[in-house]
């Protein structure tokens, strides 16, 4: 194993629900020397991935705090969809989540959400959770727009929990997806949270998925359905537009006087609130 792949997989073996981890329980877990697992170990703490623990043991470090305020503030995506996430809970007019939502291996992850009401959250997606790519409106768009070699895939790798979700076969799952994308919006009830409706549009950048906005209310009918489905896909291809004018200015621009905050692209100029983002 690579020096490069032992730090990794170090670093993975806390994604597995232990939280704490000895040098020698490393050793083995890894099929490495104790020696080298220390090594790697003392490395990690030096730059703040690790920190020691109670007992012998070791836990993840501030080093990652810090680098997720980073992405908080530097990453395109949110820096661009924020805005109209705040713009879409105003127009929503009734208490909502507004989530955005990305693509992690096979899993959806959020990596952003607004809340109208902090104190009575209506979202059950959390910032930095994986969750099922098959059930809820944010994986279903997703899925949606990828090709049919990627969906395969996928499917081969997960038929038994696809089969959970009620569908049987992979031509059900495909033309499940191929309805989603042809009506342009996923709309899904208690799949994810009870009594929780989730409308989602795909977020693209050309003709490839990015990530996707989603809106959580109580569940809605009829107009009022209708009128929250337009809602979120023109607040999505607001942002769509948004991240095609960020790159097509920060390839204009030369290497070393890149866009920067001050820089946002027209969605910065959407209407929206100060409620906290989390």
């Amino acid at each position: 194993m690579s020096r490069p792949s032992h730090i990794l997989s170090v670093l993975h073996l806390f994604d597995g629900g232990d939280a704490a981890w000895t040098v020698e329980a490393i050793a083995r877990e890894l099929g490495v020397s104790v020696r080298t697992s220390y090594r790697t170990v003392a490395e990690l703490t030096r730059n703040g991935f690790l920190d020691p623990g109670p007992g012998a043991t070791y836990v993840l470090g501030p080093a990652f705090i810090r680098f997720d305020r980073i992405i908080r503030q530097s990453d395109p995506l949110i820096r661009i969809a924020s805005p109209g996430m705040l713009a879409l809970l105003d127009g929503a007019g009734r208490p909502a989540a507004a989530l955005l939502c990305r693509r992690f291996r096979d899993c959806v992850m959020c990596v952003h959400g607004v809340e109208a009401e902090a104190a009575n959250p209506i979202a059950s997606y959390e910032r930095g959770v994986a969750m099922s790519p098959f059930r809820g409106a944010p994986a279903k768009i997703m899925l949606s727009h990828l090709p049919d070699r990627v969906l395969r895939g996928i499917y081969l790798r997960n038929e038994e929990a696809i089969r959970t979700s009620g569908i049987e076969t992979w031509r059900q799952f495909r033309a499940m997806l191929r309805d989603v994308r042809k009506a342009g919006v996923a709309v899904t009830e208690s799949e994810i949270g009870q009594n929780r409706m989730g409308i989602a549009a795909p977020i693209l950048r050309g003709d490839q998925i990015v990530a996707s906005l989603s809106l959580v209310v109580a569940p809605a009918t009829g107009e009022a359905l209708q009128r929250l489905s337009t809602l979120v896909t023109g607040v999505a291809a607001s942002i769509s537009s948004a991240l095609a004018a960020d790159d097509d200015g920060a390839a204009a621009a030369p290497a070393t006087n890149g866009p920067g905050p001050a820089d946002a692209p027209p969605a910065a100029a959407l209407p929206g609130d100060r409620r906290r983002v989390g």
